[in-house]
């Protein structure tokens, strides 16, 4: 295999300062930096960053008083996501030039490091390398392990065309839900919902109270909620839920940026006690094994025509990083949101 000439430096996007927790985000928030790029040392591996996923939960590292069990960003110094790449210097027994890489060493042109801080990818498993930066892993969590989604269920995914919401709806379908409900904030999304991913059903919540949008939808109420909102859509769901209802809380999309009071919906209690509803919220961290068991099952139901994996490509390299991050935070994207680094 023919080794590629690596460049003098790396070009990587730094944090220039934390934004106001209860203001937007703006480009004035990120900072281009160079970092010098050599050889590796020994046990060290260079990858060429292909890919980069954009999630939400990057606005969350950029706060210094997040609640988030997660490091923070600091300024001045090059941020970080989840990538994948492909080796082009080792140094390591543990890799090999050329093979593909998972790891959260992005926003910078090339990563460099302890070769057992890459994860190896099978490239035969999906179509492409950005299919390994779905966030399947956490929707298959949320839906089948923490929901436990049933046959013949009634299901609500709140924020359907993020990452997360679009896979799992999908996922309840495969797992023979009788009725996947799906909502978004605009009517094109509605569509997409319901034309290219199969839901059954999909609003959206601007068009009224939500309460009685999912009455109208769910007449016989919703046996399984993945809430990735929060809010008055938790609140409705909660009015809405059969006896029994299983909830996987995801996400409080509603009260992640700015001021608004959407992570703190309010609870009726006694609704959930005499429906005898389980809330359970869960983490995002993943084994190796269970990221290798969604790729192998994600692989197959691709290959089987019976998933489809909603993600939107953005190309222009690490200097379009920002603005893409900054459109994510604006909700102009659907599914996944990838961006082709080299």
């Amino acid at each position: 295999m023919t080794t590629e000439q690596l460049p003098a430096t790396s070009r990587e996007i730094r944090l220039a300062a934390y934004p106001d927790p209860e203001g937007p985000v703006t480009l004035e928030h990120f900072a281009p930096g160079e970092s010098p790029l050599g050889e590796p040392g020994e046990g060290q591996v260079v990858v060429r960053n292909d890919w980069m996923t954009l999630g939400s939960v990057a606005r969350d590292q950029m706060n210094p008083d997040t609640r988030l069990p997660i490091p923070v960003f600091q300024p001045g110094v090059a941020m970080w996501g989840r990538t994948v790449g492909t080796v082009v210097r080792s140094r390591s027994p543990l890799l090999a030039v050329g093979d593909l890489v998972e790891h959260f060493n992005g926003w910078r042109e090339y990563a460099v490091g302890a070769a057992h801080e890459f994860f190896r990818r099978d490239r035969s498993l999906l179509p492409g390398p950005e299919y390994f930066l779905s966030q399947g892993p956490t929707a298959w969590h949320g839906m089948v392990g923490t929901a436990e989604v049933r046959e013949g269920d009634v299901v609500f995914v709140s924020g359907a065309t993020n990452g997360v919401g679009a896979l799992a709806g999908q996922i309840a379908r495969l797992k023979g839900a009788a009725r996947v409900i799906g909502s978004t904030g605009s009517k094109e999304k509605t569509g997409f919902l319901v034309d290219e991913l199969g839901f059954d059903a999909a609003f959206d919540y601007h068009d009224g109270p939500v309460a009685e949008q999912l009455a109208e939808l769910a007449p016989d109420g919703l046996d399984v909620v993945f809430d990735n909102v929060g809010g008055e859509q938790f609140e409705a769901a909660v009015q809405v839920a059969a006896p029994g209802a299983r909830f996987a809380l995801c996400g409080a999309l509603a009260g992640q940026h700015g001021a608004d009071a959407g992570g703190h919906p309010r609870l009726a209690l006694m609704s959930a006690i005499t429906k005898s509803l389980t809330l359970r919220g869960f983490a995002t961290l993943h084994t190796p094994d269970q990221i290798e068991e969604w790729n192998a099952r994600f692989g197959a139901w691709l290959r089987e025509g019976r998933i489809v994996f909603p993600h939107t490509v953005v190309e222009g390299g690490v200097a379009v990083l920002p603005e893409t991050f900054v459109a994510l935070l604006e909700r102009r994207y659907s599914g996944t949101v990838v961006v082709k680094l080299s």
